[in-house]
């Protein structure tokens, strides 16, 4: 698969096979995705993978946070307090087209809901990485992190797996600050689960649009 190909193929998926992923993949695919573009070759990422027992402890953990209606404070805003057009308009867009292929109306709350806790099962991924960052790090640094996970990402497919990075962990960073050990200098950044594509899955059905160019590609031409 050519990067193009993959860069096409990848999207975040939300049903995966329980399926095992090999242990020696998912730490190859880590290492892999390292050489990514990162200012001052700072690398400012640290990456943890998590499978099995420990996964199926975690995921316990969360069950009981979300039964319970458990509640942290935010490692940072996932998405802009006043969120604008188009941006509002498009995030909106594509829950909208989620739950439509899940079958679940506007006014279905309950079912909703209960949906967006799959998040925190990792949608049946049976592995998942989490990315964190030094605290004094700032947005140039952060955009490192982007760049790593799309390499991850993209290594991903070419190996035949599929991911969904979820910044909703983010939501609890006491949690998995403490089940991951992670230093008080550094802030939960997201996690991602991986694995094999479910293709049963209604959600994996949704393909997301992408705005046309002609939104936010400006071409400078040179003078005659």
């Amino acid at each position: 698969m050519d990067v193009t190909e993959a860069i096409a193929a990848r999207r975040s998926v939300r049903g995966f096979l329980d399926t095992p992923v090999d242990p020696t993949l998912l730490h190859d695919l880590a290492v892999k995705a390292s050489r990514a573009a990162t200012g001052g070759n700072l690398q400012p990422w640290h990456i943890a993978i998590v499978q099995g027992e420990p996964l199926a402890r975690l995921k316990a953990i969360m069950a009981e946070k979300i039964a319970t209606g458990a509640t942290e404070t935010p490692a940072y805003d996932i998405y802009p307090k006043d969120l604008t057009a188009p941006y509002r308009d498009r995030r909106y867009a594509v829950g909208e087209a989620m739950y439509a292929h899940l079958g679940i109306s506007r006014d279905d709350k309950p079912a909703r809901r209960e949906w967006f806790a799959r998040n925190f099962e990792f949608f049946g991924a049976p592995a998942a990485y989490f990315c964190t960052v030094d605290k004094r790090m700032g947005p140039p640094q952060w955009s490192d992190l982007g760049m790593y996970l799309q390499n991850l990402m993209l290594l991903a497919v070419d190996a035949g797996l599929a991911t969904c990075p979820q910044e909703c962990w983010a939501m609890y960073p006491e949690t998995i600050g403490s089940f991951l050990d992670i230093p008080e200098d550094r802030t939960l950044f997201c996690g991602m689960a991986i694995g094999y594509e479910d293709k049963t899955a209604p959600a994996n059905a949704l393909r997301t649009e992408r705005a046309n160019e002609a939104e936010w590609l400006t071409t400078i031409k040179p003078s005659a």
